[in-house]
């Protein structure tokens, strides 16, 4: 952002602080006014045709901006990637546990990596951890979508499920509704 002698425009749409437009002015006229008035000429749209300065005080001007700034960035949403790791011969209780975890995470706007690690012989098994990753999305259905199909990497099986999806009533509760 250019002030003052910055600017570099020959010609200029001035506006005052409190939104009065002064019209279109010549660097120096401008000047001459920020200077009467004791405040600064700050170049807020240079890409416009004419340029558009502004007549402000440039300490309370960037104070302002950098306020604005720190707000948007509270209403930003981070999404962020919690990884969830499992073997391929879990156990129902873990593997309940494991589920129930994920699927808070995926309730709360995060991203889920589901990673299986395979120790030792468990390479030769490697349908054994796709059952186990393809169980896990089939429980997290209603509020996930799967991102990317599972890849084995190394000894480890990885995929990701982002919140969202189908969301269906349980099956309980569909089979009364029709009796």
């Amino acid at each position: 952002m250019r002030i003052n002698r910055e600017i570099r425009a020959d010609r200029l749409r001035v506006v005052t602080e409190s939104g009065e437009q002064l019209g279109v002015l010549t660097l120096r006229e401008a000047l001459a006014r920020a200077e009467e008035m004791g405040l600064d000429l700050v170049e807020i749209a240079p890409t416009a045709k004419p340029p558009v300065a502004k007549i402000v005080d440039y300490g309370k001007f960037r104070y302002h901006q950098a306020k604005k700034e720190k707000e948007g960035k509270k209403a930003q949403v981070q999404i962020k990637v919690k990884e969830i790791k499992l073997k391929p011969n879990i156990d129902t209780h873990d593997f309940e546990t494991k589920v129930k975890h994920a699927r808070d995470f995926l309730v709360k706007g995060n991203k889920v990596r589901l990673t299986i690690v395979f120790r030792g012989r468990e390479m030769l098994h490697i349908d054994l951890g796709q059952k186990v990753v393809e169980q896990f999305c089939q429980l997290l259905a209603d509020v996930s979508v799967l991102e990317a199909p599972p890849k084995l990497l190394g000894r480890a099986m990885s995929t990701v499920l982002a919140p969202g999806g189908k969301r269906q009533k349980p099956a309980a509760a569909s089979s009364e509704s029709a009796i």
